[in-house]
């Protein structure tokens, strides 16, 4: 792993403007990188950072890949990208882990997802006051979940159709290309039974 590319948690105190995207990236895809890019260029960032939460909200029975592939996965992505960071963090409330950056990046089922007030203990003040802490928001549409005009990014109508999902069960190639050569050398998203084999190999 390049040690120096990896955070923590939050972000680093400079002059420059950074951006977080907070995912599972289970595994990362070539959509992840495309709207990071278009991220990067529309709201004039520096650094973006993907910010794994070690529990992820909603995603707390995620057990394999393990956290350490997945980590070591994302952080060959950012050796081919030099504004690119991977965070590693204990919070799991978007407006926690987005404190103290510029923007934060999400998919328009995950701006959805945040105005349940089912994740603040079914309390909408606390979830209002959550979503009011947000730094500026941008958006990567998701059909069929909307999200406002304006705090959407252009992207190219390919980025939309891809998930994580589809990598894992129906296209491979989806993958970004560190995620697509560990899955094949493992099994990691595509054939849990051979990566669970190759975990317990000697190396």
């Amino acid at each position: 792993m390049a040690d120096s590319r990896h955070a923590d948690d939050g972000p680093q105190r400079s002059n420059q403007r950074r951006g977080v995207f907070p995912g599972s990236f289970n595994p990362p895809t070539r959509a992840h990188i495309a709207l990071s890019e278009a991220a990067m260029r529309q709201h004039r960032l520096d650094v973006l950072v993907w910010s794994v939460s070690r529990v992820a909200l909603a995603k707390e029975d995620v057990q394999r890949p393990r956290l350490g592939d997945r980590l070591g996965v994302l952080e060959e992505v950012a050796a081919h990208l030099d504004w690119l960071e991977i965070a590693v963090t204990d919070a799991q409330l978007l407006s926690d882990i987005s404190a103290g950056f510029d923007v934060i990046v999400m998919g328009a089922d995950k701006w959805h997802q945040i105005h349940d007030p089912v994740f603040y203990g079914g309390d909408q003040t606390r979830r209002d006051a959550a979503i009011d802490a947000l730094p500026t928001v941008a958006i990567a549409a998701r059909p069929p979940f909307d999200c406002p005009a304006e705090l959407a990014l252009a992207l190219p109508d390919w980025v939309a159709k891809v998930s994580s999902t589809a990598a894992r069960t129906v296209d491979p190639s989806l993958m970004a290309a560190p995620a697509a050569r560990f899955d094949a050398a493992t099994g990691a998203w595509t054939d849990p039974v051979r990566y669970e084999a190759w975990l317990i190999q000697p190396r």
